[in-house]
């Protein structure tokens, strides 16, 4: 049997960790190939500590981000692939979307993770959702790169939280119990040091989420991530 994979695609390397590191770390535990395609190092707005420091370059900071990306995403369990577009803004290109489609058929994901559709704060973040839904929505075409021999079907896509969901039109309707691998989550919180203001707050997020989702399921849950599904599940009974 082959084996499973889900594939990330995400705008800075931050994004992948505190919006969907339990979700990677769970899946790996699991045995699925989880692979993170990082559109960015988030040099320019991801990276205020980086910054700090005097006489900094941007290849500096370049390859702080890249660094503490790859060593974050070995503590999940993934596989980490940079694209390098830059980041404020983000802007894509047509060799980048090449790429993607055929990861999209070299690993044939079960699900992919991305982005909220909106996000009035940081333009970037639904960059990188319009950028994954047209290399899905390509690569499920017979037409591209014809290959009779290649099984692919497209894959649900579920939507990662927002650091302000309200402000994104962001309605989650799943949420995910990591209790398991938070302390995995947690340690690759702390790989990020460009970014250590931000692991208190996602500390307080999975605390919330998990007790929605203690409360929702009826069943004890400590840490929990959200999701807004893009697509209908088709179900043949409701329970």
């Amino acid at each position: 049997m082959a084996q499973k994979s889900g594939l990330v695609i995400t705008a800075h390397p931050g994004d992948f960790v505190w919006r969907a590191g339990g979700a990677i770390a769970l899946h790996a535990k699991a045995g699925f190939r989880m692979k993170i395609l990082c559109l960015s190092y988030g040099e320019r707005g991801e990276s205020q500590f980086a910054w700090k420091q005097a006489g900094v370059k941007l290849e500096d900071v370049k390859a702080q981000r890249r660094d503490e990306a790859a060593r974050a995403a070995s503590v999940l369990g993934a596989e980490i692939e940079f694209m390098d577009a830059g980041d404020y803004p983000l802007r894509t290109t047509e060799p980048m979307l090449a790429r993607a489609i055929d990861i999209f058929h070299e690993l044939n994901p079960a699900f992919v993770l991305t982005h909220s559709l909106e996000d009035p704060y940081n333009v970037d973040h639904p960059e990188a959702t319009r950028f994954a839904q047209e290399a899905r929505i390509i690569a499920q075409a017979a037409g591209h790169k014809p290959d009779p021999t290649r099984a692919y079907a497209a894959p649900p896509v579920f939507l990662f939280e927002p650091h302000q969901p309200e402000q994104c039109n962001f309605k989650p309707n799943v949420i995910l119990n990591i209790d398991e691998v938070w302390q995995t989550k947690r340690q690759a919180f702390e790989v990020l040091a460009a970014q250590k203001h931000l692991w208190d707050y996602y500390t307080r997020v999975a605390l919330n989420r998990g007790m929605q989702g203690g409360r929702n399921s009826g069943k004890a849950m400590t840490y929990g991530e959200a999701y807004q599904r893009l697509f209908p599940e088709a179900l043949e009974r409701l329970a």
